[in-house]
């Protein structure tokens, strides 16, 4: 949308990673939710006042949105006499494209405001919303960092560090953004005490900061994210970071107050890593069948 052309290079492969995760988190909530075909309910019971309801139309409308914008890629090959038809509408799609995350990700966090007394003060905030969204902000550039160069040792095709060290850098500053709001609402709500009790809550507190946000910070603003394994490193800290953040939130945060554990079944790793492998096969044969990576050597 800023026309910073030095970013076309990743631009679809981008779109692709994010558009089969959606496909498969989609493809994931219908096994999970028991009687998947009642999918539909939503869109005709409106639930006005739920922010589950929210979630389910910014994501069903997200997802319809990067399939839209898959087109223009699409018809370069297959139905070719509507490709001029999705160029013109792209501009458009990355709009709508860019203004439903930031209505879905803030309000995935909103839905733990209600756990007051469920879940854990160290993640606990009504600040949480705020969180969910900027943690999205930066995990985009991780992951593609982390897709780029795996894509690139797998096909031979070795994206600019230069761009890819922008892009994080861009991250970075959603980064340093973030633990400020972190150190902030932690002396605004006293509980700094919590996150030194050595107990399992503050230890992977401890975990989550130091090491999947402080030492990201770090390599990008420093000469370390000028290789491609440095950014590759600063790539699975944040997204392992922001995984650990979410599963921090829905288990570890829960769990002291139902005196309970949690750990997915066989049958649940199975579902997870399927849904994963499918993933890897479909961005391969897409990459291996369509102009994804190397777009703007094509097109140039």
């Amino acid at each position: 949308m800023l026309h910073r052309e030095k970013y076309l290079p990743i631009a679809r492969a981008a779109m692709l990673t994010s558009l089969l995760g959606y496909l498969l988190v989609m493809a994931g909530l219908f096994l999970d939710i028991g009687q998947w075909f009642n999918f539909w309910r939503p869109f005709v019971s409106w639930g006005h006042t739920s922010v589950l309801f929210e979630v389910f139309w910014c994501v069903s409308c997200y997802t319809t949105v990067q399939v839209l914008e898959f087109g223009e890629i699409l018809t370069e090959k297959v139905g070719k006499k509507w490709h001029n038809a999705f160029k013109t509408a792209m501009p458009f799609l990355l709009i709508i494209g860019i203004i439903f995350p930031t209505l879905h990700q803030s309000s995935l966090g909103g839905l733990y405001l209600v756990a007051v007394d469920k879940l854990y003060p160290l993640w606990w905030s009504t600040l949480i919303p705020y969180f969910f969204l900027i943690s999205s902000f930066f995990v985009g550039p991780a992951m593609i960092c982390v897709e780029s160069t795996l894509a690139g040792n797998a096909y031979n095709h070795k994206v600019p560090v230069e761009v890819l060290r922008g892009l994080a850098r861009i991250g970075g500053w959603f980064m340093i953004l973030y633990l400020a709001l972190k150190i902030f609402d932690l002396s605004n709500r006293n509980v700094w005490n919590l996150v030194f009790a050595g107990n399992l809550e503050g230890n992977l507190f401890l975990v989550e900061i130091i090491l999947c946000v402080i030492v990201p910070i770090i390599i990008v603003f420093s000469g370390l994210s000028a290789s491609r394994s440095g950014l590759f490193i600063y790539g699975l800290l944040v997204s392992g970071g922001v995984i650990l953040n979410r599963m921090n939130v829905v288990f570890t945060g829960m769990s002291g107050h139902a005196n309970a554990s949690y750990f997915p079944s066989v049958w649940e790793w199975s579902v997870s890593i399927g849904l994963v492998s499918i993933g890897v096969l479909a961005y391969c044969f897409i990459v291996e069948n369509f102009s994804i990576l190397g777009h703007d050597e094509h097109h140039a």
